[in-house]
């Protein structure tokens, strides 16, 4: 079974947090949610979640995948923190996955993770970015070796399945996504 961490800010994007989040318990991975700080955390539009646990006590552990929400203020945060860069690029280091969406792939750049690779993001954010060495393009969900980024809320569920496909399979994805009674 594969083990994910999702660290919560403050500011995150809901939406987005929750949909990995779920997707994946789905899929029956192991779902670790990690709050910088104790407490629950306030997302962009006043949706309160509770993480299970602190980062300070699991961001030693091995994941499979650590995948960051956007939503600018929550990016902004897990950027200043040092730890969620170390955490990073141990993870490539180890050659694990992880993943951005919306606002967070410039967590990634700013780590140094995205250099060299394709990658998306929401627009206005990775249009302000100085990657000359990031190939940013307009596709909904992009996967560069253990990298995977995608543009933003709208694009969420697509993202979610891709990285289960990612960690389990085409199967487990088909398993996931044919009761959430998609289109096409």
């Amino acid at each position: 079974m594969a083990r994910i961490l999702v660290p919560l800010a403050p500011g995150c994007e809901e939406l987005e947090a929750v949909t990995l989040i779920d997707l994946m318990r789905r899929a029956g991975f192991q779902v670790v949610t990690a709050g910088l700080e104790p407490g629950p955390v306030k997302c962009s539009r006043g949706v309160v979640l509770v993480p299970d646990a602190l980062l300070e006590e699991v961001h030693e552990e091995t994941f499979d995948l650590v995948v960051l929400p956007g939503g600018l203020g929550g990016a902004d945060r897990l950027n200043a923190d040092p730890r969620i860069h170390a955490l990073l690029r141990r993870m490539q280091a180890e050659g694990r996955y992880v993943g951005a969406i919306c606002a967070a792939p410039k967590v990634l750049g700013d780590a140094g993770l995205l250099q060299g690779r394709s990658a998306t993001g929401y627009p206005s954010v990775v249009n302000a970015l100085d990657l000359p060495d990031t190939r940013f393009t307009d596709q909904p969900v992009v996967v560069d070796g253990q990298v995977a980024t995608s543009t933003g809320p709208g694009t969420a569920m697509d993202f979610a399945l891709a990285l289960i496909e990612l960690l389990a399979g085409p199967e487990k994805r088909r398993e996931v996504e044919g009761p959430l009674c998609r289109p096409g």
